[in-house]
């Protein structure tokens, strides 16, 4: 699949969103090693701290139906500039996906990225053993 197929389908997802407080509207296509595609928009409410975002929604679909093995995935939002994963995303992602391309688009203008340069000296499963 193409990164632009990819970031059309998180597009698709961010029509989902539920934002009434921000109408701040975030989507994610995750695609597997398998060539499954999984999206996800963020879901907000009210005591935002069990606020789920677009990425976490895309994975937990995709670990939660036995993929485990990721190759990219693509978040897209309603603002004009390009939106990065937060924090908590970014711990997801170095979780279930070290190799993973993240590509973060503004229409269909695109930069790709890896999750060490977006969260470098991460915490890890190898920092609990």
């Amino acid at each position: 699949m193409t990164y632009d197929k990819l970031i059309e389908k998180a597009y698709e997802a961010m029509e989902y969103a539920y934002a009434p407080y921000s109408n701040f509207k975030v989507g994610a296509a995750l695609l597997t090693e398998s060539g499954l595609v999984f999206t996800g928009c963020n879901v907000e409410i009210a005591s935002f701290g069990a606020t789920n975002c677009a990425e976490r929604t895309a994975i937990f679909k995709a670990i939660s139906e036995g993929e485990k093995s990721f190759k990219a995935i693509a978040v897209v939002s309603s603002s004009r500039d390009f939106t990065y994963p937060c924090g908590i995303c970014r711990q997801v992602i170095v979780e279930f996906a070290k190799n993973i391309d993240i590509i973060v688009a503004k229409g269909y203008d695109y930069e790709v990225y890896k999750i060490e340069t977006l969260l470098p000296k991460s915490f890890t499963q190898i920092d609990i053993k």
